[in-house]
């Protein structure tokens, strides 16, 4: 009791409400003499215990400590406050975003409009001074639009509530500059986690912003050296020989996370591994974790974001995250307290995502599409075409089997051709995908043509296919070519539409809502050629309007939009539309953080075919709905509805890392969406669940499942039509 007495010398009085807080083994809160206690069992037999306190109105732990199995407690932080700092800027919309709208007959120049379609911006650089007048509404940027403020804490209480197997401890008084609200600590029975968050909201409009995270007051005698992995895989460290810091030092670790270390164990610190990233046009490593030299032996441990691109092709897209007025942003970071040294950590954290990989699951191949990666341009500028380049090297060492490539779009490569110098291009793309290829892995030569339909969507075939975006006066619809077999001229929607059905072809729609297909598809939705099984549906793209108060990834943009067009579908004759997990980037390196920007799909497939032979055994599978998107961390195995009639049930067996948040059944009736959402909070993280869930399929005309952990990652299956 020492290390209290001490404490509370400069300590304020605290009181805690612990209404909600259910005892249970593993997981306990106690307290006495203003100061709360939390201990939780761990991973492996351990245990960590934190203990909190307030001093000036600032939270604070004032021991953190951890123990193996059977082991001593061994204190690893003493008197850790929370700093956190939140940069904010304005949100604008896209000129791209605005012509799509403004082809539909809608009124761009509406306030209402340029301020509803901004909250889905992707080419937005808030921080980036004074911008480009061409890219974005009401510009220039102008310097004192950039706000950044350090949290001020004004806490006299705490609130401690038990939520499955995890428990939460809140404290209200928070203010970061135009938001407001608390702190919350959450620890996890079953894992070393300890999840920090600020809470708050804002009542302004058109908020775009960044937050920094981190723990200060790490002492240089309890963990003297902070430790992680450089881009190239190297391991590095520092020791706080130097001279202090007057800001964090950002640091491009590999996989995301830094670790503090010393004799009594370490703690290791990273951010949230999907929702942290706003959608971006390449993965290079901007860095995400920092220290700070703060004292003589003290020192801050954290996360960050950047506030723009460092590669000027890319500086004008930035869009970072949303803050509609009145919604609770989770500024999430976490850290996990080990016994062990930095190697063990390490390897106990890259356990939540696999190592950064998509693992491979029996009876699944996996399959991910939309690449830029002006392939036969850098082939040829390398000399030959087998060449070849680090973008599908990088790719493959995540664990994919198929990647779709969508050349022709940047490089725009004879776009307006309408005969042999288009064909000419597209036999060498294919051959270069063919060289590229190999056993379990297929690069597809496919195509983002974004022609004729409405919005920008992805072209996906069966083998080579030769086509035209122009077709002249007098010029067949198809013909036989010498040098290149058969090959087809568009002129319009019907052609597309011809040319799908007899190259049994399918195509879905990119970015829906946003950029260029902003209002789409509810701009085609009643078109012959969206009224037709030929198109699959609309991409998984996250990113593109994150809003932290949101509990599922592209909530409001994605699953609103194929619920919708479900609904609309009902009862037509069509097969379910779907949401297909899309990437939509462009150049990458094996030294860029490529995981926390890939949605891949699952595919139940047994091979993956050849780059000669028929790819349908792809098609059909995307077209039955036979495959699960995930962000990485969850899996969802032998899905299927059961029953008959009315009683009906969904079977599945999932898979996940993180503690989960929750798995919902979500419904459609014709009209109305409807959601049976069930807490997963009890279950252990690293777990592994069959879940059956009954529900009434009175009046329901499809159902799909979704799982979504407490870091916002997710998986879901494809919607189920429940009657023919």
């Amino acid at each position: 009791m020492a290390l209290l007495s001490i404490g509370q010398l400069a300590a304020d009085p605290l009181h805690c409400d612990l209404a909600g807080y259910k005892p249970q083994p593993g997981l306990t809160a106690s307290f006495e003499r203003d100061v709360l206690t939390v201990s939780w069992q761990g991973s492996a037999g351990t245990e960590v215990r934190s203990r909190y306190g307030i001093d000036g109105g600032q939270p604070v732990i004032r021991e953190l400590a951890v123990r193996a199995a059977g082991g001593k407690w061994s204190v690893v932080g003493e008197n850790l406050a929370p700093d956190f700092t939140v940069q904010t800027g304005r949100r604008r919309i896209d000129f791209t975003a605005l012509k799509p709208l403004q082809a539909l007959g809608i009124d761009v120049s509406s306030r209402e409009v340029i301020e509803r379609q901004g909250w889905a911006a992707f080419w937005d650089a808030p921080f980036v001074i004074p911008g480009e007048a061409k890219r974005n509404v009401d510009m220039p940027r102008q310097p004192e639009e950039i706000q950044r403020a350090a949290a001020v804490y004004r806490s006299t209480s705490c609130e401690v509530k038990t939520d499955g197997a995890r428990l939460e401890v809140n404290f209200p008084g928070l203010s970061i500059g135009i938001f407001a609200g608390g702190l919350r600590f959450t620890h996890y029975r079953g894992t070393n986690l300890l999840r920090l968050e600020a809470i708050a909201k804002t009542g302004q409009n058109l908020v775009a912003y960044k937050y920094d995270a981190a723990l200060k007051g790490f002492s240089t005698k309890l963990l003297p050296r902070v430790r992680w992995h450089d881009t190239g895989g190297n391991a590095q460290e520092y020791r706080f020989g130097g001279a202090r810091h007057d800001a964090p030092v950002t640091t491009r670790a590999k996989n995301r996370v830094m670790i503090a270390e010393g004799p009594a164990g370490s703690v290791a610190v990273f951010p949230p591994p999907t929702v942290f990233f706003p959608a971006r046009e390449v993965d290079t490593n901007l860095g995400y974790v920092w220290y700070r030299k703060d004292g003589d032996t003290a020192y801050a441990l954290g996360v960050k974001q950047a506030e723009h691109e460092d590669d000027q092709r890319y500086l004008q897209n930035f869009a970072l995250y949303n803050a509609p007025p009145g919604t609770w942003q989770r500024m999430a970071t976490y850290f996990y307290v080990s016994p062990a040294g930095a190697a063990a950590t390490r390897e106990a954290v890259l356990t939540f995502t696999h190592g950064d990989t998509f693992r491979a699951i029996p009876g699944h191949k996996t399959m991910v599409n939309h690449f830029h990666l002006q392939f036969t341009d850098r082939l040829r500028a390398a000399g030959s075409l087998s060449e070849t380049i680090p973008d599908l090297a990088a790719m493959r060492a995540l664990g994919l089997n198929i990647i779709g490539l969508s050349d022709f779009h940047a490089d725009k490569l004879r776009a307006g051709d309408s005969g042999p110098g288009r064909f000419a291009d597209q036999k060498e793309y294919f051959e270069a995908c063919r060289r590229a290829s190999d056993l379990d892995f297929l690069v597809a030569p496919w195509e983002e043509p974004s022609a004729y339909f409405g919005g920008h969507y992805n072209l996906i075939n069966p083998r080579p296919l030769f086509y035209s975006k122009v077709r002249k006066s007098g010029q067949p619809f198809t013909e036989p070519d010498p040098a290149f077999g058969q090959v087809y001229h568009l002129g319009g929607p019907e052609d597309a539409q011809q040319m799908l059905d007899a190259e049994n072809a399918f195509w879905y729609t990119a970015h829906p809502r946003s950029k260029a297909s902003a209002g789409y598809p509810e701009g085609f939705e009643d078109k012959p050629y969206a009224r037709n099984d030929r198109f699959l549906g609309i991409a998984f793209k996250p990113g593109m309007g994150m809003d932290l108060s949101e509990i599922r990834l592209a909530e409001g943009r994605t699953f609103d939009a194929i619920d919708r067009l479900n609904n609309r579908y009902a009862g037509s004759g069509l097969r379910p539309k779907y949401l297909i997990g899309d990437v939509d980037t462009y150049q990458k390196w094996p030294h860029d953080d490529l995981f926390p920007g890939f949605t891949v799909n699952y595919l139940q497939l047994e091979r993956v075919p050849g780059p000669d032979e028929d790819w349908s055994p792809i098609l059909r599978a995307l077209r039955e709905g036979k495959f699960f998107v995930t962000t990485g961390e969850i899996f969802i195995r032998n899905y299927r509805v059961t029953g008959r009639g009315n009683r009906r049930a969904i079977e599945a067996d999932v898979d996940w890392t993180f503690p989960l948040e929750f798995v919902e059944v979500v419904w459609g009736d014709g009209k109305d969406v409807g959601r049976e959402v069930i807490r997963a909070t009890e279950l252990p993280p690293m777990g592994t669940k069959h879940f059956s869930i009954p529900f009434d399929a009175t009046g329901k005309k499809w159902v799909r499942f979704a799982v979504w952990d407490s870091a916002v990652n997710g998986a879901f299956v494809q919607p189920v039509w429940l009657e023919r």
